[in-house]
């Protein structure tokens, strides 16, 4: 199907047919991920990712590990170890 970028205001937008929205099951409001791929626009709809803090800790390297943080003495009832 070919469309046309138009103008809206400051932006521009793509309009997308009822019919393909309901057969990606998306809705006007619904939240999508845009990205390219070699020359390519992709819309893709955005998942409601979940994370395990474990996955998340696993993907810590001494590569992409930062400095800790002196963020000063404590204000209130913080932890501190």
């Amino acid at each position: 199907m070919q469309t046309q970028i138009k103008k809206w205001g400051n932006s521009a937008v793509v309009r997308l047919p009822a019919t393909m929205l309901a057969q990606l099951n998306l809705a006007v409001g619904s939240p999508v991920d845009l990205k390219t791929e070699g020359d390519r626009l992709v819309i893709e709809p955005s998942l409601n990712r979940e994370y395990k803090l474990s996955d998340l800790l696993d993907g810590i390297t001494p590569e992409n590990l930062h400095e800790a943080v002196d963020w000063g003495e404590a204000a209130g009832r913080e932890v501190t170890a």
